[in-house]
């Protein structure tokens, strides 16, 4: 089993093309073609994580943050990050980070988040932009069911709780090949018009690649004519965030106390309290408060995330509970999220859960 084997079926569950613009996401140190001894899953990458890889026989790591996040313009081991980078190099050690390309997968961070809190009926927050495209092309009529249904085994056509959906018009399409060409009907030189449909389907953009070789291997035309565009459309299972409901309500104090205990948080910062039950929730991994305006317009009673700076507490407006549990704390279950996602798959491979606590952030 090499590297690529583990990348591409963590990429089926956060594809690297669900990473926010400023990440840097994938395989950051190493070569996919190395083949893996066992893989150390941790929240970050720290020197004590490559020690920790080192000894239990692990090759690869799989961290949720990158420890290259801006440009390394040196490798002289004068910070921890080139620390790290040096250390996992000199022990061929690959490094691989998903960070918000999991944040924002409809199964990832947040929804994990849901799953310890005992959240029901869950959606995304903030549905991601940009996300859907669709592709429209035009085949003769005879070869229409069988250009479709390809098109769908690669993942074309899924909206939501639905599969397979396209839109299809008839119609008569015209060509004439110049004499270079090879057309697979009609003559060379001579105009032609052909019964044709025309198929538009819908696709996520981290298939796109599958979605064409499908469409050239399954077109009988020698060119094959087709447009995409990308969809201003929301994508409603990909996004930052999630919100969900308890069974039954809770009192502010009871919540706040059921928060503190589930994510094992030294400390707790939240807003006024306003005297209503916590039922309906918002959840957002790591630094959420760029999602708070979301939460309310959502109607969440509370909202859990962190790094919340004081004059972000004022936002509540005595509209929500705000509540700041710590960034390490609101992401520490990714890496079991993980290492049960791997080991469904990989069932007679060593998928070892980092034993490192690596919160930089102590309380007392």
């Amino acid at each position: 089993m090499i590297v690529r084997d583990i990348t591409n079926y963590i990429e089926e569950l956060a594809p690297l093309a669900y990473a926010e613009d400023f990440d840097n996401v994938g395989l950051l140190v190493g070569n996919y073609n190395t083949k893996v001894t066992g893989v150390l899953v941790t929240l970050d990458t720290l020197e004590k994580t490559v020690d920790e890889a080192i000894a239990k026989n692990c090759n690869l790591i799989v961290s949720f943050h990158p420890i290259i996040f801006g440009g390394l313009k040196k490798l002289n081991g004068n910070n921890y990050v080139e620390r790290v980078v040096l250390k996992a190099i000199k022990n061929d050690i690959a490094i691989y980070a998903t960070h918000t390309a999991l944040d924002n997968s409809n199964n990832g961070v947040s929804a994990k988040m849901c799953e310890v809190l005992g959240l029901e009926n869950t959606k995304v927050l903030i549905p991601k932009k940009k996300q859907i495209k669709k592709l429209t092309t035009y085949v003769p009529n005879n070869n229409a069911d069988e250009l479709r249904n390809a098109l769908f085994e690669v993942g074309a056509g899924n909206i939501g709780n639905y599969d397979q959906c396209s839109f299809n018009i008839e119609g008569k399409g015209s060509y004439r090949g110049n004499e270079n060409s090879n057309p697979t009907i009609g003559q060379k030189g001579t105009l032609h018009f052909e019964e044709e449909t025309c198929i538009s389907v819908t696709y996520e953009n981290h298939v796109e690649g599958k979605i064409l070789n499908a469409l050239h291997k399954n077109h009988p035309y020698e060119e094959v004519a087709y447009e995409i565009i990308t969809l201003d459309n929301k994508n409603q299972l990909v996004g930052m965030g999630m919100i969900g409901e308890f069974s039954s309500p809770m009192q502010e104090n009871e919540f706040l106390k059921f928060v503190k205990s589930t994510f094992k948080t030294g400390c707790v910062r939240h807003s006024e309290l306003l005297n209503k039950p916590i039922q309906k929730v918002a959840v957002l991994g790591g630094s959420g408060s760029f999602a708070i305006s979301n939460a309310i317009r959502e109607k969440a009673d509370a909202y859990i995330s962190a790094d919340f700076k004081y004059h972000e507490f004022y936002k509540a407006e005595h509209k929500i509970l705000l509540t700041d549990i710590g960034h390490y704390e609101s992401e520490q279950y990714t890496k079991n999220l993980l290492v049960d996602y791997l080991t469904k798959k990989f069932t007679n491979f060593a998928i070892i859960l980092s034993e490192e606590n690596t919160n930089p952030i102590h309380y007392i």
